[in-house]
């Protein structure tokens, strides 16, 4: 018997493409291409552009505005909401200069993301655990561009800062997202191109962040972030030894 549900599958592609979309449009976002107070395009734009139905980007907007992204302001449009304003916390990317300063910032990260991590077990909500899923499953999808898993990696860490429910993590997390990760994982490539192992142990690691925080088990979230991290700094070392790299942007 033939148990196959057309309608399930639709939705499948449906969540995948509007995922797709999710991670450009907050890619544009972190990046500063869609400033605060800009409006988005309007849906039949976003459609023509992106070549999806309407039914995809209003779940895409759906999902910015659960991740505090946008606001959508009734008869008038969607805008890009302020990104938390770092006035009493800099890092200046221009100050992460050496391998020793990259190590810094991710010592600070393992302090600040365990911790999330076991808040997040007794705080998230079943639709903040639906978006980190989400994002693991686009970072999974092998076949796409550095941005892309860049913009996927740090919507699953941003996920989890925002489950804390403490306003501190998530702003945090959102200045080291525009001004640090990227800068961070573009040169961690150099150790990913076409690396499967790395790959895998990459998935293994957020899938135990993830399946912790599902459980809710505190401990073992906090256990498996620490470890994730701990072993980005490793291998950032060890990319860095690699390629006989001095500073950041060479």
């Amino acid at each position: 018997m033939d148990n196959h549900d057309p309608h399930a599958s639709v939705r499948r592609r449906h969540r995948s493409l509007a995922q797709d979309l999710v991670t450009e449009l907050s890619r544009r976002i972190h990046s500063g291409e869609l400033r605060s107070a800009t409006k988005l395009p309007t849906e039949s734009q976003v459609m023509a552009e992106h070549g999806v139905s309407r039914t995809v980007v209003r779940e895409a907007i759906s999902r910015l505005q659960a991740a505090g992204l946008v606001e959508t302001r009734h008869g008038i449009g969607t805008f890009v909401l302020d990104l938390p304003s770092p006035s009493g916390f800099l890092i200046d990317p221009a100050s992460i200069v050496t391998l020793e300063d990259a190590l810094a910032v991710l010592e600070l990260r393992i302090s600040l993301e365990t911790e999330a991590a076991g808040l997040a077990c007794a705080r998230r909500t079943d639709a903040q655990l639906r978006l980190m899923r989400e994002s693991l499953d686009a970072l999974n999808a092998r076949v796409i561009s550095v941005e892309y898993a860049v913009a996927a990696d740090f919507q699953f860490h941003q996920q989890i800062a925002l489950a804390t429910g403490n306003p501190y993590f998530t702003d945090i997390m959102l200045h080291m997202g525009v001004s640090i990760l990227p800068r961070v994982r573009v040169h961690s490539a150099r150790v990913r191109d076409n690396n499967e192992p790395y790959l895998e142990r990459l998935s293994r690691e957020h899938e135990d962040i993830y399946t912790a925080i599902l459980r809710r088990d505190a401990d073992a979230a906090r256990a498996a972030m620490r470890l994730h991290l701990s072993n980005s700094r490793e291998r950032m070392r060890r990319a860095y030894e690699a390629a006989g790299a001095e500073v950041l942007n060479s």
